[in-house]
């Protein structure tokens, strides 16, 4: 993600650090039991306003113990205006019915919310837009990971600083590194405050395996694991008191009923939120889950967004804007996602009950924005 102007002066006028080895497992042991550097310096600064801000939101997060009670937390979409600036009244409006239909946690510009096309500035004023207008009435979870440390620290720290709960944290892609570099980079930005690691191997090439996690999870400020590689990975973790959350909104029912599982940070639910958290805390419904999965099959079709973006455009809840390099369905796919959300019922659905028959013409996609 480019560097906003702003973000880069304050980085300018930061400090510089020296160059220090890697630290021990004696010294991480030591960091471990002394606490996150954020909560060390907060205990010995006075409580006040300034800590708490107008969102009753304290710099370094929520209770991690909190968090991890939460199920249903959607992974929200971003919408767009047609010069392809963030479309904060549908926005908005997208955020309301995902609170009336009982989601408890966002995941504020996150691979769905297409974090990865923002500028630093825009994912910044969206978590805190969100925090301002929606934090006492559900979980802001912001995705503020990089497969750079240092700027996944900063965004982290602003994240913070603007009221998210916790973070959303993705181990380096692309320019991977090593078991070592990744216990160092979580680090990093855990001890900012209350985090969520990612692991999705399928983006990111580089698996965060079990050895790996368990380490992790000795942080005070882990949260727990949002995982994609299926729902052993998920019981192997949960059979260990690892709080875990699938990413597979497919495998979500039996995560929770089987695997152990407190919920899901799901795409689907952008559409269907009180079926999703139906199906979540109302016990085992396979009759449910069957009813949903080729919706769910539907959305991920071709890779996420793509899906929940045309689905969004053809039920009004987003104009039908496209940030490249992601594009809409085609129109024989779209004809597909028309009878899977009548499947599953209209009245169930986000937006206004009817579904719109966009040719290809009634999309703009942009190079630009």
């Amino acid at each position: 993600m480019p560097a906003a102007c702003a973000q880069s002066a304050l980085r300018a006028a930061a400090p510089s650090s020296k160059r220090v080895s890697a630290p021990s497992s004696r010294l991480r042991a030591a960091r471990r039991a002394s606490g996150p550097a954020s909560a060390r310096n907060l205990a010995r600064a006075p409580r006040g306003v300034s800590d708490a801000g107008d969102w009753a939101c304290p710099l370094n997060g929520c209770s991690v113990s909190d968090l991890r009670a939460k199920r249903l937390i959607t992974a929200i979409k971003t919408p767009y205006l047609a010069s392809g600036k963030v479309d904060l009244f549908a926005y908005d409006a997208l955020v309301e019915q995902q609170i009336a239909g009982g989601v408890e946690g966002l995941i504020v510009g996150g691979t769905t919310g297409e974090g990865q096309l923002m500028s630093w500035d825009e994912h910044i004023m969206l978590i805190a837009h969100t925090a301002q207008r929606y934090g006492g009435k559900v979980k802001v979870i912001g995705n503020t990971g990089s497969n750079s440390t240092r700027e996944a620290v900063h965004a982290t720290q602003q994240g913070f600083a603007v009221g998210m709960d916790a973070s959303l944290q993705i181990n380096p892609y692309y320019g991977k590194t090593s078991r070592a570099g990744l216990l160092e980079h979580f680090e990093a930005v855990m001890d900012l405050g209350p985090a969520i690691v990612y692991n999705v191997p399928a983006r990111t090439s580089q698996d965060i395996v079990p050895d790996i996690m368990f380490e992790l999870a000795k942080h005070a400020n882990f949260a727990g694991v949002k995982e994609c590689e299926g729902n052993a990975r998920i019981k192997q973790y949960t059979d260990n008191g690892v709080t875990c959350w699938t990413g597979n909104d497919d495998e979500c029912h039996d995560a929770r009923y089987d695997a152990g599982a407190v919920g899901v940070i799901s795409v689907t639910s952008n559409l269907v939120p009180e079926l999703m958290r139906e199906m979540l805390f109302d016990g085992p419904n396979p009759e449910l889950r069957d009813r949903l999965l080729p919706l769910m099959n539907w959305l991920f079709a071709e890779p996420n967004p793509t899906g929940i973006n045309t689905a969004c455009a053809m039920l009004g809840v987003a104009q039908p804007v496209f940030r490249l390099p992601y594009v809409p369905y085609a129109a024989a796919l779209r004809a597909q996602g028309a009878e899977h959300l009548r499947a599953v019922g209209l009245d169930a659905v986000a937006g206004d009950g009817a579904i719109r028959d966009l040719s290809d013409a009634d999309f703009t996609i942009l190079r630009d924005w």
